[in-house]
């Protein structure tokens, strides 16, 4: 039987002397994990990230963000755009309307609905203004506008998606 003293540390190098050995799988997270966006959104680049919130960014410089959690269900129509309901102590419909909503994103395997908000891949999500909206190509998602609303009851929540999404009823 060896004591500590008759092993052999074949890892010591003195050029590395009081230095931490790195970690490869620490570069390969950290790509992974980056964020990157699109004009309409942005988005976490790992297949397993999650994103903690979801931001709406507005034309007129405000944002509202709400934890993924609380995200109730999501209902889209090509036609009109994305019904997100988000659930707490009051209830918050957000209507995004826009185009190529569920484009993939060229050499991005993501999108808005179905790989993006779906998954919790999805950062932010902003109003393009009309210059964005005049540049962006035939095939890439566009975001016109984002309605947030802040409904009591469940009269309410009709009444509101009546007025400005009957399709979704």
């Amino acid at each position: 039987m060896h004591d500590d003293s008759d092993v052999l540390d074949l890892s010591w190098n003195p050029k590395m002397a009081g230095r931490p050995l790195p970690n490869p799988r620490d570069s390969a997270r950290a790509d992974e994990s980056e964020d990157e966006s699109c004009p309409a959104f942005g988005f976490l680049r790992g297949l397993r990230d999650r994103s903690l919130m979801l931001e709406f960014r507005l034309k007129n410089g405000n944002t509202e963000a709400f934890s993924y959690h609380l995200l109730s269900s999501i209902r889209y129509n090509p036609s009109v755009g994305l019904l997100l309901k988000f659930s707490g102590d009051v209830v918050t419909l957000v209507l995004i309307h826009g185009s190529n909503l569920d484009f993939v994103l060229k050499d991005r395997a993501v999108n808005l609905t179905d790989r993006g908000i779906y998954r919790h891949r999805v950062t932010f999500v902003r109003e393009m203004n009309e210059t964005e909206l005049s540049r962006a190509g035939a095939n890439q998602p566009t975001i016109d506008h984002i309605l947030l609303k802040e409904l009591d009851s469940i009269d309410e929540q009709t009444e509101w998606i009546q007025k400005t999404a009957p399709v979704f009823l």
